[in-house]
């Protein structure tokens, strides 16, 4: 009985583990997406360091968006999807502005 409980536990710890393992994978694709789409949308030389780059963008983008315009808009996985592709363009444009006088 012991045996199937601890084999119980370990299956919810294993499941739960997945869960928030695929739930963060799926948080940094959508991330990548908004900083790809930020990325095309602003002109000029693109995001170093590649799709690294860009999912370093969109989750920076995620972070500073909702500070500027709120929260407003649908989530996908845990990300504000209005907010942060503005704030991702901020971003962008930025770096963008920044890498353009050097």
């Amino acid at each position: 009985m012991l045996n199937l409980l601890v084999l119980l536990g370990g299956l919810i710890v294993a499941f739960w583990f997945i869960g928030n393992l695929m739930g963060f994978v799926l948080m940094l694709v959508v991330a990548g997406l908004i900083g790809f789409a930020a990325e095309s949308l602003i002109p000029g030389q693109p995001v170093r360091y590649g799709w690294m780059g860009a999912i370093g963008a969109g989750l920076l983008g995620s972070w500073i968006g909702p500070l500027l315009v709120g929260r407003v808009g649908p989530i996908l996985f845990g990300v504000q999807l209005i907010p942060s592709i503005l704030g991702a363009l901020v971003l962008v444009a930025i770096l963008s502005a920044i890498r353009h006088r050097r």
